[in-house]
């Protein structure tokens, strides 16, 4: 019979095979990496002395191998460790090994609290999987010579069921967190296809982009000529929104003619900041996405983690496909921006149009009900039918697209200046008295009759005042007022 350690024996060969055999059973069907970490220590300390025990994943491509489970004397322990999987005999050579004794210094990884207190021999066995070494297994104890070949045997094939059992795992997972991926990218998609406001919709995209991401900041940077604005952020390593900071060469030379993603390993040392905002950022690492529609760049969705790391060709691709459905949500948002806008706006002057114009007053006469005062002027251009009949509609439309550049000039930004119709424009004047709008209404007529343009064709306005009384009910009230006061002014002038 084979000694297992401790009073441990296995029989006979075909018993080791129905060992493995349950084992088998038992780990295939787990598919939880953390359930499946646990089941494998539980059979193995069934028929291997395992006072110490311990998992550890090798990913090759960096060279680290990772702690993912650790035991000790039958209670599991928070692993955080990491080390070089080359300098592992068992991960770089791909063959188990057998410590009698003197542990510690053979071992990357000995168990036990203290020095004086910890493990003293150990089997170790690969994980392999379709020819590729993905870990490590091994079994510790805390007594000398307390394993034979055939324990290390048995581990072996413990570690063979292990490593498929672990691919399985973590295919299943890989799938279910794509899975969770793509209907949470779907989601944020429909959410973004729906909003409207630009403001709303850039919190909506740096908050997927974290939530998704798992990071400590993102930030959507828009181009406004020569300089960079964080137009949102979010996360708790973010810079402001409002942030400022020049465009870089580096970032023209990155994204002008490409819409791949850019890595940045450290922060600190890039050239892709300026120096002033590598000192404010909190970030060490950072992963920019370029926000392209319709093959214009719009701006930069950019991610960052507390601590320097690489990223994965699936975490750029998620991004990616993040910053596509964003960029296209903005270009929608804009366009609807610029449609509304449109249909505020008088194209001929750029003043707000009839439509703006009973919005504002809408609102500005619900407070006046409450109390703030409101007056208004009804402007209209004398003489102007004539003038636009004799010298043409082009020379028409000059006249009143400076009649509003003077009315914009002279009227405070909380305010509004609009085209009424026609040759009539209308100054709505928020909190200010009759005496204010007498003043305004005077600067206004005195500076089309002496403006450079419009002086030489002898163009002057009359205009008509109405201030909100009690009397008021509405909105047509408050203007109706202002034209008989204008037309009893074109009485008074003969004109």
């Amino acid at each position: 019979m084979a000694s297992t350690g401790g009073d441990r024996t296995l029989a006979s060969i075909p018993d080791r095979y129905r060992v493995l055999l349950e084992i088998g059973r038992s780990l295939t069907g787990t598919l939880s990496l953390e359930e499946l970490y646990e089941e494998v220590y539980r059979e193995t300390s069934r028929v291997i002395e395992a006072a110490g025990f311990y998992i550890a994943l090798y990913d090759e491509e960096d060279d680290v191998a990772t702690v993912v489970f650790y035991a000790d004397r039958g209670e599991t322990r928070e692993a955080s460790i990491s080390y070089r999987g080359s300098d592992s005999a068992v991960i770089r050579s791909g063959q188990g090994s057998i410590v009698d004794d003197r542990l510690e210094q053979e071992s990357l990884l000995v168990i036990g609290d203290e020095a004086s207190d910890v493990t003293r021999s150990a089997i170790s066995a690969p994980l392999r999987h379709t020819g590729r070494v993905i870990g490590a297994i091994s079994a510790q104890s805390y007594r000398r010579k307390a394993y034979s070949p055939g324990d290390l045997e048995l581990l072996q094939g413990i570690a063979d069921i292990a490593a498929v059992a672990t691919e399985n795992a973590r295919y299943v997972q890989e799938l279910e967190k794509r899975r969770k991926e793509a209907e949470r990218i779907e989601e944020i998609g429909r959410l973004l296809a729906s909003s409207r406001e630009w403001e709303d919709l850039l919190g909506q995209v740096t908050r997927a982009a974290r939530e998704l991401m798992e990071v400590g900041a993102a930030s959507v940077w828009l181009r406004e000529g020569d300089s960079v604005r964080i137009a949102a952020s979010d996360g708790h390593l973010a810079l402001p929104a409002g942030t400022t900071f020049p465009w870089s060469d580096r970032l023209s030379e990155t994204f002008q003619d490409s819409d791949q993603p850019l890595i940045v390993k450290e922060i600190s040392s890039s050239p892709i900041l300026p120096a002033s905002i590598r000192e404010r950022v909190r970030s060490e690492s950072a992963l920019l996405v370029p926000l392209v529609a319709a093959g214009k760049p719009l701006g930069v969705l950019a991610v960052g983690h507390g601590a320097g790391r690489e990223y994965t060709d699936d975490e750029s691709h998620l991004l990616q496909r993040l910053a596509s459905q964003a960029a296209l949500a903005l270009e929608n948002a804009k366009l609807h921006a610029d449609l509304e806008a449109r249909s505020l706006t008088d194209p001929l002057t750029g003043l707000p149009n009839r439509r703006h114009l009973q919005m504002h007053l809408d609102r500005e006469l619900a407070a006046a009900f409450r109390g703030r005062r409101l007056s208004v002027v009804l402007f209209d251009l004398d003489n102007f039918k004539e003038y636009n009949d004799t010298l043409g509609h082009l020379a028409g439309d000059r006249v009143l697209r400076e009649v509003g550049r003077i009315l914009v000039e002279e009227t405070r930004a909380m305010n509004l200046a609009a085209r009424f119709g026609g040759d009539e424009f209308i100054s709505v004047l928020s909190d200010t008295d009759p005496e204010g709008a007498q003043l305004h209404a005077t600067r206004v007529a005195a500076r089309i009759a002496t403006a450079e343009e419009l002086a030489p064709h002898e163009i002057t306005v009359s205009f008509g005042l109405a201030h909100f009384t009690a009397g008021m009910k509405s909105v047509d009230d408050l203007i109706g007022a202002a034209d008989d006061a204008l037309y009893r002014q074109k009485d008074s002038r003969g004109s």
